[in-house]
């Protein structure tokens, strides 16, 4: 259930950010939900690969270089998703991977914690 909740979020800030972000192209909600898919399953299969290959670099940036690999597996959802899907260079990815970062972190500790504390 938590992660069908993470799959929308990602697609609503996918349609926030095609709105605000002039080279940032999602062509329906329904390509949205289709590319925070494709996101999702890449973080399980390639993401803690490419976290294991750059852990000295990830290391000596104290974590920062997460935010690179965070990008790069945006690039990659843009690619196996075609025309439906666009990001226009490696700055936005990076950029639009911040945004995200922070916005699922403010909505993990302000909604889905405290749901979790009131359940026990």
């Amino acid at each position: 259930m938590k992660w069908i909740i993470g799959i929308l979020i990602n697609a609503l800030l996918f349609i926030a950010f095609a709105g605000y972000f002039e080279g940032f192209q999602v062509s329906s909600f329904g390509a949205a939900v289709g590319a925070s898919v494709v996101l999702y399953l890449i973080n399980m299969l390639v993401r803690p690969l490419l976290i294991i290959f750059t852990l000295p670099v990830t290391i000596l940036s104290l974590g920062l270089f997460l935010f690179v690999i965070n990008a790069c597996t945006l690039l990659m959802t843009d690619a196996l998703m075609g025309s439906k899907f666009e990001i226009s260079g490696f700055g936005l990815a990076l950029l639009i991977a911040i945004i995200m970062s922070i916005v699922n972190l403010i909505i993990h500790k302000t909604i889905i914690e405290p749901k979790k504390r009131k359940k026990k």
